[in-house]
């Protein structure tokens, strides 16, 4: 499922092979995958003339800034992109990173939710299967924690120090760390020996600094991996699976209304 790296991986192959080309026309067949307010003739009537002139990211939020229209210096609106728990991009039929593992990667143009179609003749398409992902214009982007790559230490104790909740809800809560999903999550707590459950507040500060060296070399090693699904326990995550590091059975709970594999010998 997408996440962070996932989200960097397409918006590489957006800055490589998207920018500069001008929009000559809008796809947007799925109205219910626009979101606050934008509407199929809305996009339609904003988007073509403009070029894509810088890919961004902020956590699993693509942004795409876009030129004016012939020689007006006032640029556009900023196309958003949430790939969601099923969504690729695809730039002219070629798609980000590694195949997703919880998803179908079956070619289908009716799961092309939104299309960017390109005066050369290619197109930017974002398929999503299951319809979770989203598009809008001008999001706003405060609405945003801090990038998990850029989180620092200080920003995380007071994250954690001002949170009741357990450990990985908050973790996973955007508005305070943004980029940080299910697989990730799980993968760095499982790595630090933390119980996904336990109380946000309750961590010592040698804790809360061990998980920030243990976020950040998480979310290193598995993009150098190719994906948010190549984590060290991920082969054990189904029904019976056993932690890779001491061979106890993995403990399966819903936290923060996510499934939750941990390992109850050394996640305390």
């Amino acid at each position: 499922m997408p996440e962070i790296l996932e989200a960097e991986e397409a918006r590489r192959l957006i800055e490589a092979r998207a920018l500069g080309r001008r929009i000559a026309a809008v796809d947007a067949p799925d109205a219910w995958f626009l979101k606050r307010g934008l509407t199929p003739r809305a996009l339609r009537a904003a988007l073509p003339g403009r070029r894509l002139i810088e890919a961004r990211r902020r956590g699993k939020l693509i942004l795409l800034d876009t030129s004016g229209v012939g020689r007006a210096r006032t640029p556009g609106p900023v196309v958003a992109l949430h790939l969601g728990m099923s969504g690729r991009i695809l730039i002219d039929g070629d798609a980000a990173g590694d195949p997703l593992r919880y998803a179908t990667n079956r070619e289908d143009p009716a799961w092309h939710r939104v299309t960017l179609r390109f005066a050369d003749g290619g197109s930017l398409a974002l398929r999503d299967p299951r319809r979770l992902g989203a598009v809008e214009l001008d999001p706003d982007e405060d609405r945003l924690g801090p990038d998990a790559f850029d989180l620092d230490l200080t920003h995380l104790r007071v994250v954690l120090a001002a949170s009741r909740a357990p450990l990985k809800a908050t973790l996973m809560d955007q508005s305070r760390i943004a980029g940080l999903g299910n697989l990730l999550t799980d993968e760095a707590l499982w790595r630090v020996g933390l119980d996904p459950a336990r109380r946000a507040d309750s961590l010592t500060r040698d804790e809360v600094r061990a998980l920030h060296r243990t976020i950040r070399t998480t979310l290193r090693t598995l993009q150098r991996r190719g994906g948010s699904h190549t984590g060290d326990h991920m082969d054990a995550r189904f029904p019976g699976g056993l932690c890779p590091r001491d061979g106890t059975a993995l403990e399966i709970r819903q936290v923060g209304g996510r499934t939750t594999y941990s390992c109850p010998e050394h996640q305390h």
